[in-house]
């Protein structure tokens, strides 16, 4: 059987035009799949395996180094002189954080308490638990603070009281001691006569309260009715505020509780937490675009204002009594102890507070927070939180223990809690993120490029298929018909030969007979 080429070359052309319009579909619905399917995944719901386990476990690799400043001039600074510091660590923790009892609710949310334990990693630490530093003496130099305004003849009761237990202005111990705790005299005596004072009714650490505790109980928007919610704290510890600070601003409790955030996230989109350790809710802004192994991510930071006091930022008000900006005073929630937070060696903050330390190098790259986030997720790539303890201390009369120490924001210890996404969760991601949407739009474009081609191929040779037959059909004529198709050019080929060779045409040679 005979092929029909011009046929053949008009259904390559149909079936070109076809790819063109699949491909234009795609390049408008791929989108919408792509959305339908984020959203799909991002709902809290144990049938989303994978987005469910990272929700609930964690699997990210987290971290927690800790950086201690020794101080090198305790004697010194009790006459008046500047505290001098040296920075030791870091001495890190691997953070095993899980939640438990898991509780959906019919309005779209869920609760749950969420665990936190410390390992030592010694290999990659910079001592080892058992290193011996100084620091201020939180128990001392702390409660002379808090009892500055009691009447004279208690304060001296209060001195002769730490005397009695040999306790002084600054702590000699090991790291190990000043993280989990250690066995104090005073500790069991403020226990037993004064309970609630402390905030552990153990042994008397900074990190003692951390260690096998949770973060209170969460209830949060699992976005199942609005993925826009999803991951937003409804409430904590069964409170939709707060009451420790002066304004109803800042006792709100706002944005997620730090791990996730809602999808589809832009330039302008913030990141708003609230954390329990701090107290109060707080907020990053977006600085910069980046990629992490091929995943396209936004870099949030802290701005400025984040720790500003009242004076430079109105906002802010309510979390005073302030003092410097780059101080946040936590003394409300931390048993009235005058214990302020901040960005490490006081980077971002009132540059006064650095002339009071000697021994203190902000710079943002090391001292910086920020969160890396996929926008198309809310999901964090790279974290690196990072926060400054800080005792204030001074000279308080009837208390000898402070001597003449001069008013000063005392840095004792700085921690970063990092995690990043790797192995078979950075693989899943990459694959899912990177490589699947890239072949969906490659797929998109390449079935346009393809059908275009197609078409123009195949009219191309459809066109030729068409003059070639047209040439075919003149030149079959012409040899059919060549008499015919030479007088109908207008010349008799006849008369023209005889004319030619001289000859006459017989009828007229008859007629001239």
């Amino acid at each position: 059987m005979r092929i029909n080429k011009s046929k053949v070359a008009v259904g390559f052309i149909v079936t070109g035009a076809l790819t063109v319009l699949f491909g234009a579909v795609l390049l408008f619905v791929g989108p919408a799949v792509m959305k339908d399917q984020i959203i799909k995944n991002t709902v809290i719901n144990p049938k989303n395996e994978l987005s469910y386990t990272m929700w609930k476990d964690v699997p990210v690799p987290f971290f927690m180094s800790v950086y201690f400043f020794n101080v090198l001039n305790p004697k010194e600074i009790l006459k008046g002189e500047k505290p001098m510091v040296e920075q030791r660590g870091p001495y890190v923790y691997r953070k095993r954080i899980q939640k438990e009892n898991i509780t959906f609710h019919p309005n779209d949310t869920v609760s749950y308490r969420e665990y936190r334990t410390y390992f030592f990693e010694p290999s990659m630490s910079a001592g080892n638990e058992s290193d011996v530093v100084t620091i201020p003496n939180m128990l001392v130099l702390g409660a002379a603070v808090m009892m500055e305004n009691l009447p004279f003849a208690l304060r001296l009761m209060i001195s002769a009281t730490f005397k009695s237990f040999n306790e002084g202005p600054f702590l000699t111990k090991t790291v190990g001691e000043l993280m989990w705790g250690y066995d104090s005299g005073l500790v069991d005596f403020l226990n037993k006569y004064l309970p609630g004072m402390l905030p552990s009714s153990g042994k008397f650490g900074l990190f003692a309260e951390f260690n096998n505790s949770n973060t209170g109980l969460f209830t949060i928007f699992t976005g199942q009715d609005d993925i826009r919610k999803v991951h937003k704290v409804d409430s904590w510890n069964g409170l939709t505020k707060l009451s420790y600070w002066g304004t109803p601003q800042c006792n709100m409790i706002n944005g997620t509780a730090g791990q996730m955030w809602p999808p589809f996230m832009t330039t302008e989109s913030t990141l708003p937490f609230y954390s329990p350790d701090a107290c109060r809710s707080m907020e990053l802004v977006y600085q910069r675009p980046g990629k992490m192994k091929g995943i396209p991510l936004y870099r949030y930071v802290a701005p400025k204002t984040l720790f500003a006091n009242g004076t430079d930022y109105a906002p802010n008000e309510g979390f005073c009594p302030c003092r410097q900006s780059g101080l946040l005073n936590v003394s409300s929630c931390r048993h009235n102890s005058p214990v302020f937070i901040s960005h490490p060696h006081f980077y971002n903050a009132d540059p006064v507070l650095l002339d009071y330390v000697q021994g203190l190098h902000p710079n943002e790259e090391e001292h910086g927070l920020f969160i890396d986030i996929h926008p198309q997720t809310g999901v964090p790539l790279n974290v690196s939180i990072r926060l400054q303890l800080n005792l204030y201390m001074k000279r308080v009369s009837g208390i000898t223990e402070t001597g003449k120490i001069s008013e000063v924001v005392m840095p004792m210890i700085w921690f970063e809690e990092s995690g990043y996404i790797d192995g078979p969760v950075l693989t899943t991601f990459h694959t899912n993120l990177v490589v699947l949407p890239a072949v969906m739009e490659y797929m998109q474009y390449g079935f346009i490029a393809l059908g275009l081609a197609t078409i123009i191929v195949a009219a191309v040779v459809h066109r030729k298929l068409k003059r070639s037959h047209r040439e075919a059909t003149v030149s079959s004529t012409v040899v059919e018909n060549p008499g015919r198709n030479k007088c109908e050019s207008g010349t008799a080929p006849d008369a023209t030969a005889s004319t030619s060779t001289g000859e006459k045409d017989p009828l007229l040679r008859d007629e001239m007979d």
